[in-house]
């Protein structure tokens, strides 16, 4: 019998015969090979499943907590926000008037004799101006202009710069009166909060109203009624359609397009308002033709009056003695404004004069013996710059910050005839040279500093601790940090004018401390003091004998030193300062009454040409003090009488004099004056 292989899938081969397998048996293997693929199949798809949805769960519990943080935030910037009902009430920022010892007014800050502006009752012209410039769909938003928002992205973009701004009335309304100017995410969420705030309580002309009551005009002013006063001499509510444009396009920046001191530009940004307001239907081709050729205010002369930077700097400072301004006040101050005016007259021309010298700015400030400030240029034209460089500015001082090192070298034993050796040094890779690019060899201490010899300080300052001249600088007024390298004593550091000068001071006054101070009394307008300054018999922090040695060496400095073109007829004594490649120069000193500060240089701090301490800045310094003398009291310099006469005072300045003829230096040049 023959052996017969079959092969299908119901029969199985057997050696020398066939069988058919079990049926049931066979369909349980073919079940059981079927659910392990279908198995495999499944793992795969529920693996994928198992991604996805963890991909899912990580992006929605991001979202969340993402989401929640915000909510978080935003309430944090609610809870934080400031008192609404309180600061809403204020129809009107309260009036400051600045005055000078003498009683006349300096500036004024708020809504000074400026009237309400009220909801039922704006002012037509401005009103719709300041709609068309500001924000067309005043009416139609809800505080926040989305398609507002969206156009000035997408200008912003395209332009890619900061090109055009997209805060409504209401968010303006929000910022000017309840925030801070500062440009942060929380002001800003702040600022959307109010805004909606705002128009859910009030109408949009209580929210006009609001604004024009508040918002800044430039020049002091406060609200649209001051504005119109103080440019054109009349009420808001009699403002033809020109001058509303004008006064609407200042909104945007008040210095640029004031209309007294920028003319030409106010004129220019008159003009697209009213083309605003035409292409909004605010009025018509007829009006807007017409309102170009309007009269603008009274025909009267304006005077742009001094002391702007001086007036700001108290204006910034009154809340530190009284708080939070409630009500109109009266501040009167220490400045001299004849002295004022001289001191900002004589720096603007002789700034001027240097324009070819590479020269635009320069700063004064003048002080008396007890700190009060009796004048202060900030700059040349403070409607070109609000910038105050006397309080603001940080320059290396150069040589002027010398004397604190001799002071330290006077502390420790040290005399202004004491020998000290000009040649060449090195101080770790530092080889320092003088001005002249020469060396004198054996000086004295009161030929160095009155000639300003840069290796003979730093000769001496390698005896002395630099920490202790810094710690003289501080205590004598500066107030800024000063880094303890070899090339302080040369004047590297940055230093304020108003702390130069208060340093000064303190030498002046015989060595005691000065802190400037320009605030003498605070009363309201019906009189109500409301804070007097008390005079408090000041601390002594130098030694009278330093600093009457100190003073006989400032005093050759002018006489016989950098700062000759500083000299007086009367005692005066001080310090020229010229820092690295010219792009600082000082001249600071006083005499019998006041103690002043001069700075000049470029604030982008270009190089000037050649302009040094003992030009430029002695010139206006002699210039100012000239003025001064007609009421200053004849008498001796304020240090004590010298007895000893000087047989030579060219010998007594190289140092080859004993201490008897060098102290005789003083009364010699003042003999000779």
């Amino acid at each position: 019998m023959a052996v017969t292989t079959v092969k299908n899938n119901k029969n199985k081969t057997v050696s020398g015969k066939t069988k058919r397998e079990n049926p049931g048996r066979q369909n349980t293997a073919l079940r059981k090979q079927s659910a392990a693929k279908s198995k495999k199949k499944v793992g795969t798809k529920k693996h994928r499943s198992s991604w996805k949805w963890r991909l899912f769960k990580f992006a929605f519990w991001s979202g969340l907590t993402l989401f929640l943080l915000l909510c978080g935030y935003i309430f944090y910037c609610y809870i934080t926000m400031p008192d609404i009902q309180k600061a809403v009430a204020r129809t009107r920022q309260p009036s400051t008037v600045i005055m000078a010892e003498n009683g006349n007014d300096i500036a004024k800050f708020g809504n000074i004799y400026a009237q309400v502006i009220y909801p039922d009752n704006l002012p037509k012209n401005l009103t719709n101006a300041v709609i068309a410039i500001e924000d067309h769909r005043f009416y139609k938003h809800f505080g926040f202009d989305a398609f507002g928002f969206a156009r000035a992205a997408f200008t912003n973009v395209f332009h890619k710069r900061y090109a055009q701004g997209a805060s409504t009335v209401t968010q303006q309304v929000a910022k000017n009166i309840f925030l801070t100017p500062n440009k942060t995410v929380r002001r800003k969420v702040q600022e959307l909060l109010l805004a909606l705030w705002l128009e859910k309580k009030m109408s949009k002309e209580q929210i006009m109203a609001l604004y024009l009551n508040r918002v800044y005009f430039g020049s002091g002013n406060y609200g649209a009624d001051a504005a119109a006063n103080w440019y054109f001499n009349k009420s808001v509510y009699d403002l033809n359609l020109h001058e509303a444009a004008i006064l609407a396009g200042m909104l945007k920046a008040p210095n640029r397009y004031n209309p007294i001191l920028q003319r030409k530009k106010a004129l220019e940004r008159a003009a697209v308002v009213l083309k605003n307001m035409q292409k909004y239907k605010l009025i018509t081709d007829k009006e807007y033709r017409q309102a170009l050729d309007m009269p603008i205010g009274n025909g009267q002369e304006y005077r742009v009056g001094g002391g702007k930077h001086f007036a700001q700097y108290v204006y910034d400072k009154i809340n530190e003695f009284i708080g939070e301004r409630t009500e109109d006040i009266v501040v009167m101050t220490s400045l001299d404004q004849k002295l004022q005016e001289t001191a900002e007259k004589i720096l603007r021309q002789k700034i001027a004069a240097a324009k070819d010298k590479n020269v635009s700015e320069g700063a004064v400030v003048i002080l008396d013996k007890t700190g009060a400030i009796k004048a202060m240029v900030g700059g040349v034209d403070y409607n070109r710059s609000q910038f105050n460089r006397v309080t603001q500015a940080r320059r290396q001082a150069g040589s002027s910050f010398k004397p604190f090192v001799y002071l330290t070298a006077l502390q420790v034993g040290f005399t202004p005839s004491s020998i000290i050796s000009d040649a060449p040094i090195t101080v770790g890779k530092w080889k320092p040279e003088n001005y002249t690019k020469r060396y004198y060899g054996d000086v004295s201490l009161t030929y160095a500093l009155a000639q300003s010899l840069n290796v003979a300080t730093v000769r001496l300052s390698t005896e002395l601790y630099l920490k202790d001249i810094a710690a003289n600088a501080h205590k004598m007024g500066i107030t800024t940090d000063l880094s303890l390298t070899p090339s302080m004593v040369l004047g590297t550091n940055t230093v304020k004018v108003i702390d130069m000068a208060a340093a000064y001071a303190s030498l002046a006054n015989g060595g005691y401390e000065v802190w400037p101070h320009a605030i003498n009394e605070v009363a309201t307008h019906d009189g109500r003091q409301i804070y007097l300054r008390q005079e408090e018999k000041p601390a002594r922090i130098l030694d009278a004998a330093d600093v009457l040695n100190l003073t006989k060496m400032l005093e050759a400095v002018i006489n016989h030193g950098t700062g000759h073109n500083a000299r007086l007829p009367i005692f005066a004594a001080g310090k020229t300062g010229t820092t690295q490649n010219y792009r600082d120069a000082w001249f600071i000193g006083w005499t019998n009454k006041y103690i002043a500060a001069v700075w000049v240089g470029n604030d982008n701090e270009k190089p000037m040409n050649k302009i040094g301490g003992g030009s430029l800045p002695a010139e206006i310094w002699h210039d100012i003090m000239l003025t001064t003398l007609k009421d200053t009291p004849a008498g001796a310099p304020q240090y004590a009488p010298f007895v000893t006469p000087a047989k030579n005072i060219g010998e007594l300045i190289d140092g080859t004099g004993d201490d008897k003829e060098e102290d005789a230096i003083g009364a010699l040049i003042d003999s000779t004056n």
